[in-house]
């Protein structure tokens, strides 16, 4: 039942404290890869273990990250980057998969801080593989790399009641660590070897999406589709949202209706739904916005916080108001509780 938490680090004096502190109630072992810290990170990882090793940084996140494993003690593995740290822990529900899912590998949840356009900060939801015994799975890929069957068989993935905050997405952390443009060379790189693999798009699409070049996104995520949407079935309804998001912020909303042919394959998401309420709302089409909108309330949380709630409603809103509806647009700000742009339009109109 004991699990090791196998990081890999460089210069991440900012952050790494908070991670190890996060996760030191619930792991038995700390193991660390330093890959060049030239920061405090040695420093402040001996304060919570012993077991920090130095890996020889070879463009390659699949060999660093199987050395941390390789030097933990426990067949169970939990995963994190310094930038993540645990906010809740299921323990009995953690013990439970682990006596029973062996061979299958555990998915925590990741929730991303991202400095939103409008100052604010908006929150997304990502269940991520993290969690696997070592003596089955290791990692694959040189950069967003995955965790595989060492024998090469396919195996399940089951969400696992551990949950993560992740600010790596923060603009200034972004800057700082010059992360995305490293990650843009590797998945370069890696797309010189293998041009057929849509995972790789995928994650070029979305790195340049973090960079704000709209156009590189949709290059990519292009790309991705011509390589089929069956292969890319785990991760299609985010090419397909992002691709969305990417249109609008290009002023391209008449191409962005061609979405609407894919409204039968995500009837039940609220994100894709909320999509498409923005994209008919900046074609003028505003019933078809308003349903899209209220189509989002009666489903489950979506991989952006609150658009299936308060977003929601807030666009109602802004939608009803521009039409000249005032009671009916106050009605709806009101559903969207403490979310500050609705409580100032409320003032506003009132």
């Amino acid at each position: 039942m004991k699990i090791s938490l196998c990081m890999i680090v460089k210069n991440e004096e900012e952050v790494l404290e908070k991670c190890l502190i996060s996760a030191a109630a619930y792991v038995d072992e700390i193991v660390i890869a330093d890959t060049g810290s030239s920061d405090n990170t040695k420093k402040i990882a001996q304060k919570y273990t012993d077991k920090i090793y130095d890996f020889a940084w070879c463009n390659d996140f699949s060999k660093a990250r199987n050395f941390s494993v390789s030097k933990a003690e426990n067949d169970w593995v939990l995963v994190l980057d310094a930038d993540e740290s645990i906010v809740s822990w299921d323990k009995p529900l953690v013990e439970k998969h682990i006596k029973s899912n062996t061979d299958t590998v555990g998915r925590i949840k990741i929730i991303n801080l991202i400095d939103d356009i409008g100052g604010g900060i908006k929150r997304t939801v990502d269940y991520v593989s993290r969690f696997f015994n070592k003596n089955i799975f290791h990692f694959e890929g040189i950069v967003h790399e995955q965790i595989v069957r060492k024998d090469g068989e396919p195996h399940s993935r089951k969400n696992i009641e551990i949950s993560v905050e992740h600010i790596g997405y923060s603009d200034k952390i972004l800057k700082s660590k010059d992360k995305i443009d490293r990650n843009i060379r590797l998945l370069q790189s890696a797309i010189s070897l293998n041009e057929k693999d849509p995972y790789l798009y995928y994650q070029l699409g979305k790195s340049y999406y973090l960079k704000k070049e709209y156009d590189k996104t949709i290059e990519a995520f292009s790309k991705a589709l011509d390589c089929g949407s069956d292969n890319c079935a785990g991760y299609l309804e985010d090419i397909l949202t992002t691709y969305g998001y990417c249109l609008l912020n290009t002023g391209r909303y008449s191409e962005a209706l061609e979405l609407e042919s894919y409204i039968p394959c995500f009837n039940t998401s609220p994100d894709f739904h909320f999509i498409m309420g923005l994209v008919y709302m900046n074609n003028g089409m505003f019933l078809k916005a308003v349903e899209s909108f209220a189509a989002c309330t009666d489903k489950n949380e979506g991989r952006v916080e609150g658009v299936n709630s308060y977003l929601a409603y807030y666009n109602i809103g802004v939608i009803y108001e521009c039409l000249g509806y005032k009671d009916d647009a106050i009605n709806f700000y009101k559903k969207c509780g403490n979310y500050e742009p609705a409580l100032l339009r409320i003032n506003k109109l009132l």
